[in-house]
């Protein structure tokens, strides 16, 4: 008996690797966590390809409840628990790893594919990425992004933003919010961390064949629609290695 951690990628049902699919196939049970990220098609996509029931694990379940219910029933049964990207990329996902560790239940991890990695499309070298910070949902008295901003400018590192799930939707905060609100904190503390004159690139639905990425200053992107999916915002660091040029040139 064991609990499966499996990521199922960023898009679509079709985004799951032949060994996360064989662990689900072979599970008595399978939640997919639904508050840190969520995959771009409706449930049903999903379990008429795995030819299972899904059960939605929120927050409360995760984080609180899980003894009673995911790790209780792994002791005994298999039990699949599918994250939308990459399994670790959450801080919540490694604590249920432990928990079920210490609990003496055995654990298989399936990697798959995530925002952190598939940032790389737009040609920002990786390894330049300095500390990754969230925009939260309801962020009026937050200011930690600006902060993770200025100290990333300050190391001439790239600065990703990932932007908070909207409540009971299909879709996160808009690359267009993230930019307002970097914006306002701005006029708030006047640090000229970031303008309307900043290079911004903006994502929507990364991994899919239909994403959308593209580079401009942030007031240009303020003007750009981005549709409906997952959103991130990258503010590249001021000085660019000339390959990151040229690949930024690609999404202006």
């Amino acid at each position: 008996m064991a609990l499966y951690l499996i990521g199922i990628g960023l898009n679509d049902e079709k985004d799951i690797s032949l060994k996360g699919l064989e662990l689900i196939k072979k599970s008595d049970f399978v939640y997919l966590e639904a508050y840190t990220s969520k995959p771009n098609v409706p449930l049903n996509y999903l379990e008429n390809l795995y030819n299972k029931k899904i059960i939605l694990a929120d927050r409360n379940l995760v984080e609180v409840e899980a003894e009673k219910t995911i790790l209780k029933e792994a002791k005994s049964k298999n039990v699949s628990f599918l994250v939308a990207g990459d399994i670790f990329a959450a801080t919540t996902h490694i604590d249920l790893f432990l928990r079920a560790r210490k609990s003496g239940i055995e654990v298989k991890v399936v990697h798959n594919a995530s925002v952190l990695t598939a940032v790389g499309v737009t040609g920002l070298m990786l390894y330049n990425f300095g500390k990754t910070t969230s925009i939260p949902l309801h962020n009026e008295d937050i200011e930690t992004p600006y902060d993770v901003l200025k100290l990333n400018q300050k190391n001439s590192m790239h600065t990703l933003f990932i932007l908070d799930l909207k409540e009971n939707e299909n879709s996160s905060l808009t690359v267009n919010d993230a930019i307002r609100y970097l914006l306002k904190i701005e006029i708030k503390r006047g640090e000229r961390v970031f303008s309307n004159e900043a290079m911004c690139v903006g994502c929507a639905k990364l991994g899919s064949l239909d994403q959308i990425i593209k580079a401009g200053k942030a007031s240009e992107l303020l003007k750009h629609n981005f549709k409906n999916g997952l959103h991130c915002l990258i503010v590249p660091a001021k000085k660019l290695h000339f390959i990151e040029e040229e690949a930024l040139g690609l999404y202006r």
